[in-house]
């Protein structure tokens, strides 16, 4: 019987196996993908943008955010980077965002690897699990493999996000039985499509702009930094940042907006008029497209004009006050209803999972099931762009790693009494 089982292979896992296993447990990962840490690759396009050193409770979204911090308290941005130089993985920062000094999110998953083997932890790979059976005093975990007993248990087996690295949503049917309370999943980090019709020449364009979203026309969230275009909708970070918000109201049937303004440097629409009626006086003898040039992208600035109806060729001395204001309108208030978000497997993360009414803040541990523990994104927890989802890892990981090898400790000692 080992005294730490870890339900999954991935940051949050494999970090809970290495706390665990320096509190000196004996620690058997059971991952169903051939390989550890497959996800891990793919974050921060390839160059895993570990933790943050911008901290707060503003950086994490859920039913409760504020779970997040007695966790944070234990094991937070420095007591990473910490960690990581002791495994071997030395920080470079870029504006408070932490990466491995080599760009390399193969570096983190390679030294996450070698330190569970140096802590001497068996990974079972290509092993599908069938049921948890808790049990007093231990767990059993039934797998396509066979079965494995422990004296506690660490579900670390992430969202539905990218599915193809081993995120499928099957943790979620572990905890049926259990009777844990599973909040709406919903995709995170992603693209949002907009309802038909949506101008399909705006597709490829880059701007920085500011993004506003509406639920029910009350502003939730707002973001900035360089939005994409695309034939379907709005993409880029600060849509990724909101996109949570869209897809838990879309899910409840709410009407929700997004609200993209390209000219956020001015605060109001009536400076935005201004400013263009200036323009268009002072570039009289030019058409209006020539007096634009230089302001946004060529293909906005043809996709806008055709949209108002107003005609690239026509002088821009000659432009009415009316069509300057539904030019700037259009330009800062560029409005569009969203139909959806896109689908998990075009996702970075995962909104909703295990409700963290149910779990201890301090310890990661189930209060329905003791011995179970928590770790990562099967909890109701996701973080914003910029390295919180893997900070999450981290933290969840080793408070419920630390806490689950102390449990075990202390139900061997309680026989011991006996």
């Amino acid at each position: 019987m080992y005294d730490v089982i870890v339900i999954g292979g991935g940051a949050a896992g494999m970090m809970a196996a290495i706390a665990a296993a320096r509190e000196k447990a004996s620690v058997l990962i059971l991952e169903h993908m051939e390989l550890c840490g497959k996800k891990i690759l793919s974050t921060g396009n390839g160059r895993c943008n570990y933790t943050n050193k911008m901290q707060g409770i503003e950086y994490y979204r859920g039913d409760d955010p504020a779970f997040v911090l007695p966790a944070l308290e234990q094991f937070g941005c420095e007591q990473t980077i910490r960690f990581f130089q002791s495994i071997g993985i030395e920080p470079k920062e870029k504006n408070g965002y932490v990466y491995p000094r080599s760009m390399q999110a193969a570096s983190v998953r390679e030294a996450l690897l070698l330190e569970l083997r140096r802590q001497r932890v068996k990974i079972e790979l290509g092993c599908g699990i069938r049921q948890i059976l808790p049990k007093k005093g231990s767990c059993e975990i039934c797998t396509k493999n066979g079965n494995f007993h422990a004296k506690t248990c660490i579900l670390a087996t992430g969202g539905k996000a990218a599915k193809h690295t081993g995120s499928d949503g099957s943790g979620f049917l572990y905890l049926e039985p259990l009777s844990h309370h599973v909040i709406d999943l919903v995709p995170a980090l992603t693209g949002l499509q907009a309802k038909p019709p949506f101008p399909k020449n705006l597709a490829g364009i880059r701007a920085e702009a500011e993004v506003k979203l509406f639920v029910e026309n009350a502003q939730i969230a707002s973001d900035f930094g360089e939005v994409q275009m695309t034939a379907e909708g709005i993409s880029g970070i600060p849509v990724f940042q909101v996109s949570r918000f869209a897809a838990k109201a879309l899910v409840n049937g709410k009407k929700v907006c997004a609200e993209v303004d390209f000219f956020p440097e001015y605060d109001s629409l009536n400076e935005l008029e201004e400013y263009l009626t200036g323009r268009m006086n002072r570039m009289r003898d030019r058409t209006i497209r020539e007096a634009l040039e230089g302001l946004l992208a060529d293909k906005l600035i043809d996709t806008a004009l055709k949209e108002i109806g107003l005609s690239s060729k026509k002088q821009a001395g000659d432009c009415t006050k009316q069509e300057v204001k539904v030019l700037a309108k259009y330009l800062k208030q560029f409005t569009c209803e969203i139909m959806s978000t896109r689908k998990f497997e075009q996702s970075q993360a995962t909104a909703g999972g295990v409700s963290t009414q149910e779990i201890c803040a301090n310890t990661m541990e189930s209060k329905l099931c003791p011995g179970l523990f928590f770790a990562g994104e099967v909890i109701d927890i996701d973080g914003m762009c910029g390295g919180y989802n893997l900070q999450w890892a981290w933290t969840s990981g080793y408070v419920a790693g630390t806490s689950a090898a102390k449990k075990a400790r202390q139900s061997e000692s309680g026989k011991g009494q006996k």
